[in-house]
């Protein structure tokens, strides 16, 4: 290994694979080495020696197979963990939001608790027996845009009344149902709503029906639905902020100074190593922590504010400026448990709720299509062939099962694949399974570690508006990125979206407006209509989805094609430094071989080659929160 490759890392290391210039591989990289120097047998030295691989000018310092050293792994491992740890705090807050457990902090730190328990399941199954590639699955902001919408609409929700008979008096008196009461109950019957929804989600990863859904769902869709997720998070963004203006600016233009304006510039970093002693090198680490650093100078900043005496007007939970203190709820820190398991059933019965079942359904069938496009970029920045249709089912099949399970768990939300954590993955040049396979077992520990969510619990309000911003303003960005296959010179285009994005906003504000105009004679029919018609991105993704497949157009046109490709198409050859055996799941030779493998889905098939059984190249296109690197010239077979 050189000494730039060291310089990245920051601490030595050795990369262990076939392109270590070691005496068993000198003449052959020597042979390959000549043979490219000749363009013209490029095609044929790859088909001879290896049919999807090619050697890389610029590789990375350690691949999907290879293992890290331990110090190492622990280090990149914590950096994957931090960058995605701010996402997870906000979905998990929203959540309680809608709980009516706005000021109930024990059970925010509790709910946080069960959500990074969840991200770490998810990211261990996933990197060991979903699709196989080095990925961080988070909360999504998917699955609670419904339930901003359901909040906007039922705002008697946390004044729930029961009725009893009173013997000795002989009448039926009507009392208010506990807080803690009211909490349980909300979160219950997001539980069952969760959990079937979950299911869907595992069967059509089972079952590989995520190749229908691509025939009749494409871009033209997809933007209007998600793009609602983001714009109707404005209102529970701006009940964050407005606590302090001054302090959520100054949050939110820190994160985009390091992460924009400073983007071309990297950090001098003191370091030692081995090879150079002591010396100066420079990384991006502003960019790549610019959220977390922006929620750490914000926190100090209102830690002096509140020692100076700025907030000591504000001492009741009522007053505005109460959650920028920073010593008014710190004994949410003394009150937790050092260790605490979240376990299914822990908040009792499971419930169910037909309204919040749509608004996850709906969350369900963007978030996979989501988490194909993450699969595809993260296959183009480890330098691996697109991902065979066995390892995609199986990876939906996987965010599926662990959906359900967050819902029996009482999360509120299920998780995706976090693009961020991929573009991370190319400014460390660090692809190696086991750095997620360590990160999954540090959020399976912050979960269990109490007193670790109950310190995210306390940031103050002003500060987490700020950095909600740059999330959700970066959130828009990348969903507007899927437009780039869409021709949007074309007025049938141009006509679906603005109108879906328009009747998706439109709809919820009138019922949230005037709610009494909805009036069937049936009160409990009314609630659902009232439910699903304030559902953003429902009525956003049934009209787009609706016009997209009536109104004529080419697959080119609306940019469906390049999100789906046939069985008989081949996967073209292209830079990669591992073939599609990081794709396989261990399993005894025997079943590996075993005819019925053809017929199950998620498997691989012993009879057809890998390079027939893909679903689409470029979906991996849609997908980057920072830098995604190239795959490199593909030549068709």
């Amino acid at each position: 290994m050189n000494s730039e490759e060291e310089d990245t890392l920051f601490l030595p290391a050795v990369t262990k694979g076939p392109y270590n210039n070691d005496q068993k591989n000198t003449k052959q990289n020597a042979n390959c080495e000549n043979h490219l120097q000749n363009p013209g047998d490029v095609t044929k030295t790859v088909q001879e020696k290896s049919p999807e691989i090619e050697m890389e000018d610029s590789p990375l310092i350690y691949r999907i197979s290879d293992a890290t050293p331990i110090h190492l792994t622990l280090f990149f491992a914590m950096q994957q963990a931090l960058l995605a740890l701010s996402t997870s705090l906000a979905v998990s807050l929203l959540v309680a939001e809608y709980a009516c457990a706005e000021h109930d902090e024990d059970f925010k730190s509790r709910l946080l608790s069960s959500t990074l328990f969840m991200n770490g399941i998810t990211t261990l199954l996933m990197n060991t027996i979903g699709v196989r590639l080095p990925l961080y699955q988070g909360a999504t902001p998917d699955y609670v845009a419904p339930l901003v919408a359901m909040a906007a609409i039922d705002k008697d929700r946390c004044n729930m009344t029961t009725t009893f008979f009173n013997v000795t008096s002989n009448t039926t008196e009507t009392v208010a149902v506990n807080e803690d009461e009211v909490i349980i109950y909300h979160i219950q019957t997001l539980q069952g709503s969760l959990m079937l929804a979950g299911l869907i989600h595992f069967v059509v990863g089972a079952t590989g029906l995520v190749g229908i859904l691509l025939r009749f769902i494409g871009p033209v869709t997809i933007v209007p639905t998600i793009l609602l997720i983001g714009i109707y998070m404005v209102t529970s963004v701006t009940k964050f902020a407005q606590v302090h203006w001054g302090i959520a600016s100054m949050t939110c233009a820190i994160a985009i100074i390091m992460s924009l304006y400073l983007s071309k510039y990297n950090m001098p970093i003191p370091v030692w190593t081995r090879r150079k002693s002591c010396h100066v090198i420079r990384y991006p680490l502003h960019q790549v922590f610019a959220i977390l650093i922006a929620i750490v100078i914000g926190w100090v900043v209102s830690i002096i504010m509140t020692e100076s005496g700025v907030f000591d007007s504000a001492k009741f939970v009522k007053d505005r400026l109460y959650y920028a203190r920073t010593d008014a709820r710190s004994y949410v820190i003394t009150n937790a448990k050092w260790f605490q398991f979240p376990y299914p059933g822990q908040f009792g019965m499971i419930r169910f709720s037909i309204s919040a079942f749509v608004g996850f359904f709906i969350a369900t069938i963007v978030s996979i299509l989501d988490s194909i496009g993450d699969y595809y970029a993260c296959a183009t920045t480890c330098r691996v062939p697109p991902p065979p249709s066995h390892a995609v089912n199986r990876g939906i099949a996987v965010e599926g099962l662990c959906t359900t399970l967050s819902g029996a768990v009482g999360c509120g939300h299920g998780t995706t694949t976090y693009g961020g954590n991929i573009g991370a993955i190319s400014l460390t040049k660090v692809a190696s399974r086991h750095v997620f396979v360590c990160l999954s077992l540090v959020y399976i520990l912050f979960g269990i570690i109490g007193k670790f969510s109950a310190v995210f619990i306390t940031i103050p309000h002003p500060v987490l508006g700020g950095a909600l911003i740059i999330m959700f303003g970066m959130f828009n960005g990348v969903v507007l990125s899927n437009l780039q296959s869409v021709d949007l010179s074309s007025t049938r285009n141009s006509a679906i979206i603005g109108t879906s994005l328009l009747v998706g906003l439109m709809m919820p504000h009138w019922i949230e407006r005037y709610p009494n105009t909805v009036n069937t004679g049936n009160p409990e029919a009314d609630d659902i209509l009232k439910m699903l018609l304030g559902n953003p991105n429902m009525v956003g993704a049934i009209l787009s989805c609706f016009l997209d497949n009536t109104v004529p157009g080419t697959p080119e046109e609306r940019g469906i094609a390049a999100w789906q490709t046939t069985e008989k198409d081949s996967v073209p050859s292209g830079k990669y430094q591992e073939g599609f055996e990081v794709y396989k799941p261990w399993q005894p030779s025997r079943m590996a071989n075993a005819r019925i493998m053809k017929y199950v889905p998620f498997m691989p098939n012993p009879t057809k080659p890998e390079s027939e059984r893909h679903l689409s190249v470029d979906m991996g296109r849609r997908k980057s929160l920072v830098h995604t690197i190239p795959m490199g010239q593909y030549t068709e077979r």
